[in-house]
């Protein structure tokens, strides 16, 4: 699976964890933001993997800054991203199943590296459910469009 990482430079030792775990599981690894933890702003790390998950370039994205919140406010403006920031396994795992998020957003100040990593590995492995979440997941790429929600027949 590619899978593209981003992060400010709150997140920049996580971000550089989980590309090192993820490559080691196979995943081919794309790298945006800061890496040194020099300063930098989390939209442009934001708006660079998601980006590439829309563009089907990556098919996943994970984000970290120092709650998580900013980056998925900011990848959540990209047309066809569904960033979700998640607090612990559960969360992940209705991300994907009920949401079909395509971006885990995290906190780098609020979560350990072991939780991180079973999280992580619970939103790669979740398929989506499909079924009535699909008919929401319709609603909400309508508002994406700029229609209504309601509108929506599925």
């Amino acid at each position: 699976m590619k899978i593209a990482v981003g992060a400010d430079h709150r997140g920049s030792d996580v971000s550089a964890h989980i590309a090192r775990h993820l490559g080691e599981q196979g995943h081919t690894v794309t790298i945006h933001g800061s890496l040194d933890g020099e300063p930098c702003d989390y939209p442009e790390a934001a708006y660079a993997v998601a980006t590439e998950v829309a563009a089907g370039q990556a098919d996943m994205g994970v984000l970290i800054c120092g709650t998580g919140i900013g980056m998925s406010i900011a990848a959540n403006k990209v047309c066809g991203v569904r960033a979700a920031v998640v607090h612990d396994e559960l969360t992940a795992h209705l991300a994907r199943s009920h949401n079909d998020a395509n971006i885990l957003c995290l906190s780098a100040d609020l979560l350990g590296q072991r939780i991180m990593d079973k999280m992580l590995e619970t939103f790669l492995t979740t398929e989506f459910e499909g079924g009535r979440h699909a008919r929401r997941l319709a609603k909400i790429a309508a508002i994406e469009h700029g229609q209504s929600p309601t509108d929506v027949e599925v």
